[in-house]
């Protein structure tokens, strides 16, 4: 069993594209790492500062996450700074793509799913716990706990167990 764990982030909006999660300027950058201080630079967002990152292990967001230009920069900018899951209505099909290919989940639930997260959660200290294997979701904040169930692919759920595409390609070719 694989599972996820961490703070969360809550990104109240819809549309945030990948120019606002990595913006382009820093597109010539080799390495993951130089992406880091970088991570939603351009994003505008009320009361939103780039230090709301800081040890956050999961966003959740609204539809349409990660829209734009197709880049891998954008899930490799999330990856550097620890966030390996993101929680949305919908994402754009590319970007969705790109973070399984990097072993990390974009997870998508039902609007009024998400609607209820913001208005249980959002403000709050909230811890999230991801298991892979069993597509549940438990949330964690102010002495409540919640499990959300969640559907995901099964070859999804296997790059996110190996990795990405690289650590299945190691195992299976």
């Amino acid at each position: 069993m694989k599972t996820f764990t961490g703070n969360v982030l809550f990104l109240d909006r819809s549309d945030i594209n990948t120019d606002e999660i990595i913006p382009a300027k820093y597109l010539t950058e080799i390495t993951k790492e130089a992406l880091k201080p970088n991570l939603l630079e351009d994003l505008v967002l009320p009361g939103f500062s780039r230090a709301d990152t800081e040890d956050k292990a999961v966003i959740v967001t609204r539809e349409n996450f990660g829209c734009g230009s197709s880049r891998e920069h954008a899930p490799w900018a999330l990856e550097v700074n620890g966030i390996n899951v993101v929680i949305a209505e919908s994402f754009a099909r590319i970007f969705r793509q790109n973070m399984y290919n990097c072993g990390m989940f974009a997870i998508e639930l039902p609007k009024a799913t998400i609607d209820g997260l913001f208005k249980d959660y959002a403000g709050k200290a909230v811890t999230m716990e991801i298991d892979v294997d069993g597509s549940q979701i438990v949330i964690q904040a102010d002495g409540k706990s919640e499990t959300i169930d969640f559907a995901v692919g099964e070859f999804d759920k296997t790059l996110v167990k190996e990795g990405g595409w690289v650590g299945y390609a190691d195992k299976n070719y």
